[in-house]
């Protein structure tokens, strides 16, 4: 399935209207074809394979024993994602707005180290070239782009801003007040000493960490640990409810496509549909590999 926020792509980096940039289009930004579904299947898998060699590459035995495979596999995944970005540039009409975007970065920051390594040598000297290998990482963070479920929740997540917002300004609240009142009642004798350090322990506390350096030793202090405990449990349980009903209030909402209307580029239109809903215009028919 599509990314949700695929369906927007058409509209913000410029659909082509005809040509072989409307078919490269198509096979890379969406997937109900079975060209799309079986570029973003390889895409996948290379992802998920070059983060799994950079987390190989970090164990020191397995890179002594390993380094001229890892280096092999990391050109040949470095030239598989520049290609795809060169690509995505060329197939929109918008290239300059796709390399701002979210994704557009990722996908820099997902080759830009391999060619830094090799067009800076200098920097070995100043830094580990492991530092760059590192950040070969943001790679995972392709895979939101193909997944349904990262659109789902980070919509489910913006949805409810505003509670989440109001419900952390009411937790911290709770540990500036629980905070100071831990600070008068243990001291500094117990360690205890200053507000801002009472207000740690009221943040380890409330969120069931609980690093055990600062403990309460008096009567009434262990009465409001146990208070902060119990709150704990509360506060775990109520943003966990409120993006839950995001989800469910999404559930109900039609299930997207990448069907595209030519004259105005809006997407998302359904199946059955023979005119944008936005424009009016005829809507191409719907291309879909049937099984």
């Amino acid at each position: 399935m599509p990314d949700t926020m695929q369906l927007r792509d058409g509209q913000r980096f410029g659909r082509p209207e005809t040509g072989w940039r409307l078919r490269l289009y198509t096979i890379i930004f969406e997937a109900d074809t079975r060209e799309g579904r079986l570029f973003d299947i390889v895409l996948l898998g290379f992802i998920v394979a070059s983060v799994a060699v950079v987390i190989a590459d970090s164990i020191e035995s397995v890179h002594a024993r390993f380094k001229t495979l890892f280096t092999v596999l990391e050109w040949i995944f470095t030239a598989a994602f520049t290609t795809e970005y060169i690509a995505r540039l060329v197939c929109v009409r918008r290239p300059l707005r796709y390399a701002r975007s979210f994704y557009g970065v990722i996908d820099l920051l997902a080759v830009l180290p391999t060619y830094f390594a090799i067009l800076v040598p200098g920097m070995s000297a100043l830094i580990d070239v492991r530092v760059l290998r590192l950040l070969r990482v943001f790679r995972i963070f392709k895979l939101a782009e193909y997944v349904d479920e990262f659109g789902a929740l980070g919509q489910a997540l913006y949805s409810s801003r505003r509670k989440i917002l109001v419900f952390m300004m009411f937790v911290m609240l709770v540990v500036m007040v629980m905070g100071t009142l831990m600070y008068v009642v243990e001291g500094p004798q117990h360690g205890y000493t200053s507000i801002p350090v009472g207000i740690y322990w009221a943040i380890t506390t409330m969120t069931t960490v609980g690093f055990g350096d600062i403990t309460p030793h008096t009567d009434l202090g262990r009465v409001i640990a146990s208070t902060m405990m119990l709150l704990g449990w509360g506060t775990l349980a109520v943003p966990t409810g409120i993006v839950s009903a995001e989800f469910s209030a999404q559930r109900v909402l039609r299930v997207p496509t990448t069907r595209t209307c030519h004259e105005c580029l809006s997407e998302g239109h359904s199946q059955t549909a023979r005119f944008c809903s936005d424009c009016g215009a005829k809507l191409p028919p719907y291309q879909v590999e049937v099984r």
